[in-house]
């Protein structure tokens, strides 16, 4: 009989958010497929768990996930998780659940903490409707028609974006989507976790030309119905 696939949410920052459910689970399974067996090995080391580990992620995810089917298949209870969040979501993952289902092996997600859903509460924008863009391609023209479509979408969007591109993206909101309004978020969960809102060449000004320390989410408002014109994003992000 085939193993089950564990998809466990780890914590984006603060330990404590780990669910009791998520640490039975660590401690039961034959294995841990994880993104960096160093930071998933100190993670379970918190908890008192040893427990065999494979590192899955994007460099070797192709073989990994054969690897990791061979397991399941010879009836191996896996837990797959990724350095934080829930794995898949910008994360890697997606191709080991994707041919579990295919091949009849049973998934079952423990779900846990997410920066998405995290920089979207705090945001105060509404939350009935939203849209995940994960990251956005760094440069060319993939960034100008993504942002594009930025300046056209209706629902609250949810960017993830490197600290270094975060002032560029607030540039480029400002100047193309109507100074549309904003919620950065940075390091959730952790010690020095804050949220900065306003028009986005607002939380521009308030950065005072500085790249913002740690991981970083962008929440940007809807647009009006009627969307603004467009020709301005021929301009490179």
């Amino acid at each position: 009989m085939a193993g089950t696939l564990h998809v466990v949410g780890t914590p984006i920052g603060n330990l404590g958010d780990l669910t009791e459910r998520a640490r039975t689970v660590l401690a039961s399974v034959g294995l841990v497929a994880c993104e960096d067996t160093r930071r998933t090995g100190r993670l379970l080391a918190h908890l008192g768990i040893a427990v065999p580990m494979r590192s899955l992620f994007a460099g070797n995810e192709a073989e990994r996930t054969v690897e990791v089917l061979g397991a399941l298949r010879a009836g191996t209870d896996v837990a797959l998780v990724s350095d934080a969040g829930m794995p898949g979501i910008s994360d890697p993952g997606f191709p080991l659940v994707r041919a579990c289902i295919a091949e009849g092996i049973a998934v079952v997600a423990v779900p846990g903490p997410s920066a998405v859903t995290a920089a979207l509460v705090v945001s105060g924008f509404p939350m009935d409707r939203f849209v995940f863009e994960g990251f956005l391609p760094r440069a060319g023209a993939a960034r100008r028609e993504r942002l594009a479509a930025l300046a056209h979408e209706e629902r609250t969007t949810v960017l993830f974006e490197s600290p270094r591109r975060t002032p560029a993206l607030l540039e480029v909101i400002a100047r193309t989507c109507g100074d549309r309004r904003v919620a950065l978020a940075r390091e959730l969960t952790k010690i020095h976790e804050e949220v900065l809102r306003g028009r986005a060449s607002e939380v521009l000004a308030s950065l005072g030309g500085a790249e913002p320390r740690g991981e970083v989410v962008v929440v940007v408002e809807g647009a009006a119905p009627v969307a603004a014109d467009l020709a301005t994003l021929v301009a490179e992000a």
